[in-house]
């Protein structure tokens, strides 16, 4: 399974529905608190070309963008390959 990372903050209603969405798909995944201003947030923002707003969400290093993005890559049926899940992914 591709490795997925997500660039959080607390209190982030983005970042929840992000994460349940990952957890209702049973993927693992690297969580990294990043708070305005924290070394993390910088590097979310470096990572993922210049985005200032979490979460940043990652597969395999490659930066997806939020949880919008995220959503519509699930309703496309693009999230369940990238993530090597079901017969998408064969």
């Amino acid at each position: 399974m591709p490795e997925v990372e997500i660039y959080t903050t607390a209190w982030c209603p983005y970042c929840v529905a992000a994460k349940r969405l990952l957890r209702a798909k049973g993927v693992d995944f690297r969580e990294i608190d990043a708070p305005s201003g924290s070394p993390a947030r910088e590097e979310a923002i470096r990572r993922s070309g210049g985005r200032t707003t979490v979460p940043q969400v990652f597969i395999d290093g490659r930066p997806l963008g939020g949880y919008d993005d995220l959503s519509a890559l699930d309703r496309a049926g693009e999230l369940d390959r990238l993530l090597g899940l079901g017969p998408a992914a064969a």
